[in-house]
């Protein structure tokens, strides 16, 4: 995996990116900082990044699935026997409720980006059977395998109406987003790069770097396929957004949400 930056004229087809809310989850800080933090709960967002482009709506990331926080039973089945805390997901977290607050709902939306297929990436994926739903190949594989791992709720990707889009490696999905696979996290994991037009250049790393200490020190998630990979996704993203001079916003970290702007204001 080469360390250099996406080359290419600073033309965009994305004119606003909004940052969705989606809920929290509480998690021994260890999840996020490989060897660091057992004893420490954290209270870690979810997010979903709405893009208005050229080309329509698109949603990178499809937050989480409210049921995983109010069902009783999917709690019970999912979280509490495995001796894990359910999310929290609030009213406001609700992503037709955030959308809707931007004029957009689901039949809006064209085009879903996934990062990769843990619960809380792809929680609100039924409701786009319309859209193209795009992923590395890798990372589809191993989540249609016999035991892709706990984090995967087969039940929310493994949609028969769902219009899967493959990708290998590498792609542009218009002028001004880039996918980069950056896997190690997991099999298939691919993290973006959005060109504004006034904002400049905006990192995600998704689950790369959950947290600003992950990128600062270079520490690992606590899960991960592949270590050494995982290392040299952290290092490709730095020099990207070093050599871009762009703003990094982190997926997990519950100091940084803070100070995002959340939608309905957003980064244009």
């Amino acid at each position: 995996m080469m360390l250099t930056a996406p080359v290419g004229a600073p033309s965009t087809s994305i004119r606003r990116l909004f940052v969705l809310l989606c809920g929290y989850e509480i998690l021994p800080k260890s999840i996020s900082t490989r060897d660091r933090g057992r004893r420490f709960i954290l209270s870690e967002p979810v997010c979903a990044y709405l893009l208005d482009t050229a080309s329509g709506w698109v949603l990178l990331d499809a937050g989480l699935n409210p049921a995983n926080a109010r069902d009783p039973s999917r709690m019970q089945e999912r979280f509490w026997r495995h001796g894990m805390t359910a999310p929290v997901v609030r009213d406001m977290h609700l992503l037709d409720r955030q959308l809707a607050e931007l004029g957009v709902s689901y039949d809006d939306i064209g085009h879903v980006i996934l990062s990769h297929l843990h619960y809380d990436h792809c929680g609100c994926l039924r409701h786009f059977p319309h859209a193209r739903i795009s992923i590395q190949r890798r990372e589809h594989t191993h989540a249609f395998g016999s035991e892709p791992g706990m984090a995967y709720f087969r039940d929310e990707y493994d949609d028969p109406r769902l219009q899967w889009d493959l990708q290998d490696g590498d792609w542009e999905a218009m002028p001004g987003l880039r996918l980069l696979e950056t896997r190690g996290h997991t099999q298939g994991h691919q993290s973006a790069v959005v060109q504004l037009p006034g904002s400049g250049t905006i990192v995600l790393p998704f689950d790369v770097a959950d947290l600003q200490e992950n990128w600062d020190d270079a520490v690992l998630p606590g899960e991960c396929c592949d270590d050494a990979a995982a290392s040299l996704a952290i290092e490709r993203l730095k020099v990207i957004a070093k050599q871009a001079c762009a703003k990094t916003l982190f997926f997990h970290d519950p100091v940084a949400i803070q100070e995002i702007r959340l939608a309905p204001e957003g980064y244009s």
